[in-house]
C-alpha cells in the first residue's frame, strides 16, 4: 500500500464520472482533478478548466499539481499525443501514446495491423477517392458497412442494407459530413451475429481482460434508427460461450503482442468490439480507451482498487495484478435529450437524481450535465445521464434500472425501454 497521490482525469462524459467515482474510492487517491468534468464529477473531485487536447498544457498542469497519475478518458487527447507528453514529463499515465491510439484514430491502420497479426476481422477496402470507392461498393454488393477512417464520436459508421444506402454513405464521407475523419473511407463486409465488447487493461506486455459487456448503439427500440454514442448497456453478456470468450481473450493478447512487436508501447485500456459470427468472434473495431457507456457497468462490478490497477499499467507491473469481479449483473440505461443524436436543446432542469440514488444498488452517472448560474443541475449534452443498477439476476438489475429511471425528470427526457431484452431471450434472438 503506497502513499496517496494526486490524480488528473481528462474528459467530461458518463465514462469519466464512472472513472472519477471509482478512482475516488481508492485509499491511494489524494486530490482528484477532472478536466473539464461535468455536473456529477463535482461531487467526487475538482473540475478544472484545462484544454484536454493540448499535450503541453496537460503535462504542465499535472506537474504543477504534483500528480502521480494522469488518466485519459476520451479518444481525442490520446490521438493528439497527450499521453506522450505526460510520460515525457516523468508522470505515470494511463492511456496509449499517439502511435498506439491509431488503433482507434485510423480504422485503416487498425485493419492493416490486424492483417499482419492474422486477427479475424471483416474483409475490407480502403479508399481516398470517391469513384474507386463507389466501384468497390458496386462490385461487393450490399449489405456493407461504410466507415469514416478517423474519429467521428461514434457516428461515422453506416450499416448499409442496400446499394443506394452504401453509395450515399460513401458520398457523405467524401463530401465532408465527418470533416477530416472522412477523407479516407473504409468499406467492410457486413458481419452477422450478436455484438460483444471486451475491454482489457494492458501495460504493453501483460493483458488483463475485463468483464464482457454489450452496448445498444441504435437510437430507437428494436435496434432501429441512427447510430448513437450508446443508449444502454449491460454486463456480463449471458450469450457468450466459453469458447468464444477464450477466443476473444486470445485476440486481445495477440493484438497487444503485435503492437509491441511493431515497437508501439501500449499502456492503458484496449477496447475490442466483437461480432460473434457463426465462424467465431471477429473484430468489428478497436478503441484505445474505455467504452462509453460500457464503463458504467464494468467499473461498478470491479472489486480491485482502480488506482492500483492503473498504476500497474502505467509502470508495467500488471503481471502482479489479478482482477476480481462482483457476481451481480449490471444494467445501465441512458437518458437522452429529445432529438439526440440529431439537434437537441440544452439547459433543461433535472430533478429526481437523489431519489433514484436512494434506491439500493443504483448509481446515476452524469454524462451531459452542468450547473447553471442559479445552482440548478441542467442538461448540457445529448446523452444526459447513465442510470446503472446492480442485481442478483439480469432481470432484477434491469427492472431496478428502469424503476430508477422513472424517478428522474427533465423536459424532453428520452430513453430506450428494451435495453437487455434481446439477450434475456437467448442466442436465438439473433438468428
Amino acid at each position: 500500500m503506497g502513499n496517496t497521490i494526486n490524480i488528473l482525469l481528462l474528459g467530461s462524459g458518463g465514462r469519466e464520472h464512472a472513472l472519477a467515482a471509482k478512482l475516488a474510492e481508492s485509499p491511494r487517491c489524494g486530490e482528484l482533478f477532472i478536466a473539464p468534468g461535468n455536473g456529477g464529477t463535482l461531487a467526487v473531485g475538482e473540475n478544472v478548466a484545462l484544454d484536454e487536447n493540448d499535450p503541453a498544457a496537460v503535462a504542465d498542469f499535472a506537474r504543477e499539481t504534483n500528480c502521480g497519475l494522469v488518466v485519459i478518458g476520451p479518444e481525442a487527447p490520446l490521438v493528439a499525443g497527450v499521453a506522450d507528453a505526460v510520460r515525457a514529463a516523468g508522470i505515470p499515465c494511463f492511456g496509449p501514446g499517439a502511435a498506439g491510439a491509431q488503433m482507434e484514430g485510423s480504422k485503416k491502420f487498425s485493419k492493416e495491423l490486424m492483417g499482419r497479426a492474422n486477427i479475424p476481422t471483416a474483409a475490407y477496402g480502403s479508399f481516398t477517392e470517391l469513384e474507386p470507392a463507389l466501384a468497390y461498393v458496386r462490385v461487393q454488393g450490399a449489405p456493407l458497412v461504410v466507415k469514416a477512417d478517423g474519429l467521428a464520436a461514434g457516428k461515422g459508421v453506416v450499416v448499409a442494407s442496400t446499394l443506394e444506402e452504401a453509395e450515399d454513405a460513401v458520398r457523405a464521407c467524401f463530401e465532408g459530413a465527418f470533416g477530416a475523419a472522412g477523407s479516407t473511407v473504409v468499406i467492410e463486409e457486413c458481419l452477422t451475429g450478436p455484438e460483444c465488447s471486451l475491454l482489457a487493461f494492458t501495460d504493453g506486455k501483460t493483458v488483463r481482460p475485463m468483464a464482457t459487456s454489450q452496448d445498444h448503439k441504435r437510437a430507437l427500440e428494436g435496434d432501429l434508427g441512427p447510430n448513437t454514442g450508446g443508449m444502454g448497456v449491460y454486463s456480463p453478456v449471458p450469450i457468450v460461450t466459453e469458447a468464444e470468450h477464450a477466443e476473444m481473450e486470445r485476440i486481445m493478447a495477440a493484438t497487444v503482442a503485435e503492437l509491441a512487436a511493431e515497437g508501439i508501447d501500449y499502456r492503458g485500456c484496449l477496447y475490442g468490439g466483437f461480432m460473434l459470427t457463426p465462424e467465431g468472434p471477429k473484430v468489428l473495431e478497436f478503441n484505445a480507451r474505455f467504452g462509453d457507456p460500457e464503463t458504467q457497468v464494468i467499473l461498478p462490478r470491479l472489486e480491485n482498487d482502480l488506482v492500483e490497477v492503473m498504476l500497474a499499467c502505467a509502470n508495467q507491473t500488471l503481471d502482479e495484478v489479478e482482477l476480481s469481479w462482483r457476481p451481480e449483473w449490471a444494467v445501465s440505461v441512458v437518458l437522452t435529450s429529445a432529438g439526440y443524436p440529431g439537434s437537441y436543446e440544452k439547459g433543461k432542469v433535472i430533478t429526481g437524481i437523489e431519489d433514484a440514488e436512494a434506491m439500493e444498488n443504483v448509481t446515476v452517472y452524469h454524462a451531459g450535465t452542468a450547473v447553471n448560474d442559479a445552482g440548478e443541475l441542467v442538461t448540457a449534452g445529448g446523452r444526459v445521464l447513465d442510470v446503472t443498477a446492480l442485481g442478483e439476476t439480469f432481470e432484477a438489475a434491469r427492472d431496478l434500472a428502469y424503476a430508477a429511471c422513472e424517478k428522474i425528470s427533465f423536459e424532453g427526457k428520452t430513453l430506450r425501454r428494451d435495453i437487455g431484452l434481446r439477450a434475456l431471450k437467448g442466442r436465438e434472438a439473433w438468428a
